[in-house]
């Protein structure tokens, strides 16, 4: 027998086992990094490691020597059976996150429009409305699992409203989303994988139908927009393959950041709340602190940890030296908890003065488009669970909440709560 064919798998299992660890709480190692002269190379992420606050907003004011090309770069190579399900699906085109240049400044486009403050602040009663229905379900009971319950919930409701989806699609989306990042992040063995990769087509294809659809038949909706923007032509005149593979993407990736970033930061931020009474006592009494304790919560615990950039010549950061081509993991999260730029970083403190923005939602030219419509989804998510359930705590008959192993959509697995 193959020596080699004995120890990759034993191999492949210690490196998913000291990820694991390590997005589970990657705070210890981002500690360590900044702590490091230079940057730190990090192997289970092969990737340098930006920890530093400056530094992160240096790789960020610099896209043209920091390439976004590789960020959705996955942990896990699917298998072959998984890959051979995802060709037969839509997709594959570049999108606005893993794009540079004239590309991305014409994917960003039509988002930016359609996430307007005006057209988010026409969204809102849409959200008051399904996050009071959310909340009225499950009030009377005395407890409830909230990421199921509500944070799952409510952000997909809210990017289906905006996308233009039936209700009915709105699910199956949202599982095509999870399905796509276990896909890419968590070591599933063949079965899983090609199961995973099943539901992502599904999706895809449901995407298909709704810009094609959207050609024949305009509607006020981002679908829309995305089609006259990226696709335009008369009605009449159906979409190519190729423009059709290109918006499929451009939605599924929409969907994705759109409803699972803000699904894990309602979970990070009503846990740390409830970390401590006395943090939701104040804002039962004092609503008006909630968006200052929205803001502590991105800069605290962010649920887009990391993205990765690629050099795209011989550059200098930190004092290491990186050649062409070098893999660079920018964290997000450790720039939170950066004390040159936030002093008692480690502190979650609903009344602190924010020294300067963070970088929850990121910066420069790749910034976050839907940060506002996410700051909305969280403040009336607070303002009503402060008012409705004003006794809320952490359910102490439950195990301990763990994270979920991700650095894309940093979450609590379960958040058991009662009242």
């Amino acid at each position: 027998m193959d020596p080699h064919r004995q120890d990759a798998p034993d191999a492949a299992r210690e490196r998913h086992a000291r990820l694991d660890a390590l997005t589970r709480d990657p705070y210890p190692l981002y500690d360590r990094a900044r702590a490091a002269e230079g940057l730190t190379f990090v192997p289970e992420f092969d990737a340098w490691l930006v920890a530093r606050d400056a530094d992160v907003r240096e790789v960020l004011r610099r896209p043209d020597d920091f390439s976004s090309a590789n960020v959705l770069r996955g942990d896990v190579r699917p298998s072959p059976a998984a890959l051979a399900v995802l060709g037969g699906g839509f997709g594959g085109a570049g999108v606005v996150v893993n794009s540079d240049g004239a590309a991305h400044r014409r994917l960003r486009a039509p988002l930016v429009r359609a996430l307007s403050a005006a057209r988010v602040a026409k969204l809102v009663p849409y959200v008051r409305e399904r996050a009071e229905a959310l909340v009225e379900s499950f009030a009377a009971r005395g407890r409830v699992e909230l990421m199921e319950a509500y944070a799952r919930r409510l952000p997909g409701e809210v990017v289906g409203k905006l996308v233009g989806l039936d209700p009915a699609d709105v699910p199956r989306a949202v599982h095509g989303g999870y399905q796509a990042e276990r896909l890419l992040f968590r070591p599933l063995d063949e079965a899983a994988q090609v199961a995973a990769a099943e539901d992502v087509v599904a999706m895809q294809r449901v995407m298909d139908g709704y810009v094609r659809d959207r050609r024949a038949a305009p509607r006020d909706d981002l679908c829309t927009e995305l089609v006259a923007a990226l696709a335009p032509g008369p009605a009449d005149q159906p979409l190519t393959l190729e423009q059709r593979h290109e918006l499929v993407a451009q939605l599924q990736n929409f969907l994705l950041a759109g409803h699972l970033t803000t699904t894990a930061l309602t979970g990070t931020t009503v846990l740390h709340l409830l970390r401590s009474p006395d943090r939701w006592k104040l804002l039962t009494e004092e609503p008006a602190r909630i968006p200052a304790a929205i803001e502590e919560a991105a800069r605290y615990d962010t649920a887009v940890q990391a993205f990765r950039r690629t050099t795209t010549r011989d550059v200098s950061l930190a004092g290491t030296e990186l050649a062409e081509g070098s893999t660079l993991l920018v964290a997000f999260g450790a720039a939170g908890r950066d004390a040159a730029r936030h002093p008692r970083p480690a502190d979650f403190d609903v009344e602190r003065q924010q020294n300067g923005r963070h970088l929850a939602f990121g910066l420069g030219v790749h910034g976050c488009v839907g940060e506002l419509l996410a700051r909305e989804q969280l403040r009336i998510t607070l303002e009503l669970l402060t008012r409705r359930l004003p006794g809320l705590r952490l359910a102490d008959d439950r195990p301990a909440v763990t994270m979920r192993p991700t650095l894309i959509h940093r979450a609590p697995e379960a958040l058991h709560l009662t009242w």
